[in-house]
């Protein structure tokens, strides 16, 4: 069931208003093939606040690096990871693990996924084989999203993402080469789209990251929304000390810092994230 709430309610105890239920588990890649654009703290929060809100949510961390599994401090989980699914080794939901907050589950990453790139490739439906293993999920929907924290690269991995989700979120920097890196993710899109790998994915949204006061990051979030209009969320993201501490101590923002800036932002981003859907 999905919780609906105005964003000024986050003060008052986040009292239910509607209750209304979403017609099926929907798959969102959270991706962008720059580094350092707050993709992983997006994926992390998001899950945190949309769980937060009483929906059931699987975050798959595909990352080699596995920041989104130690966010939650799921580090030392070996052979957990979606390896052995893309693979056709093992189910996707012998590796589903949970976390120590109600309805948010986890797929964590190891290293693993860093062959996986290889090993991926020998396969003929090398596009499709995270569709595939995600397959099993569908009949009984026992979530209503799925997140895909991608690796910040456009290999093997972010590809079969891609080709899996119903949607793409990308988070971007409010600066000018984000400009540059957003036109390859559309271009990414395309040729999704276009192998029949997957199409129908779209951009679901853009969402600005980093924004500090000045001038420039201004400027850039202008163009972007000149560009891709209704895409882009309202919610902005700041830059935030407390964003970047919070994965050490393997807390969501919303919990290692429930009332500063970043937290409140990404509440903000769950309600609007739910009423586009």
């Amino acid at each position: 069931m999905a919780l609906r709430i105005r964003p000024q309610d986050w003060t008052k105890g986040c009292k239910p208003l509607v209750l209304q239920p979403f017609p099926k588990m929907k798959t969102v890649a959270v991706a962008n093939q720059k580094g350092g654009v707050g993709k992983t703290t997006t994926s992390v929060s998001l899950a945190a606040c949309l769980a937060a809100l009483q929906q059931r949510v699987l975050l798959i961390d595909l990352d080699p690096q596995a920041n989104a599994s130690s966010a939650f401090g799921l580090d030392c989980l070996d052979g957990q990871s979606v390896y052995g699914p893309l693979l056709g080794q093992r189910s996707i939901v012998d590796c589903i693990v949970p976390t120590r907050y109600d309805h948010l589950f986890m797929v964590p990453a190891d290293l693993d996924l860093a062959g996986a790139e290889i090993e991926i490739a020998r396969f003929d439906d090398h596009l499709t084989r995270l569709r595939t293993a995600l397959a099993p999920l569908h009949p009984d929907q026992p979530f209503d999203w799925v997140l895909l924290d991608c690796p910040p690269s456009l290999g093997i991995l972010m590809t079969n993402a891609l080709a899996a989700a119903d949607e793409l979120l990308v988070p971007i920097q409010c600066e000018y080469f984000a400009l540059e890196g957003l036109s390859k993710i559309v271009r990414v899109i395309e040729q999704i789209q276009a192998t029949g790998a997957n199409p129908g994915l779209t951009l679901g949204g853009i969402l600005m990251t980093m924004f500090a006061r000045t001038n420039l990051a201004q400027q850039v979030i202008d163009e972007v929304r000149k560009h891709f209009a209704a895409t882009v969320y309202n919610t902005v993201i700041p830059r935030s000390i407390r964003l970047g501490e919070a994965p050490s101590f393997g807390k969501p923002i919303t919990d290692y810092d429930p009332t500063g800036a970043g937290a409140l932002a990404y509440r903000a981003l769950a309600e609007e994230f739910l009423s586009r859907h």
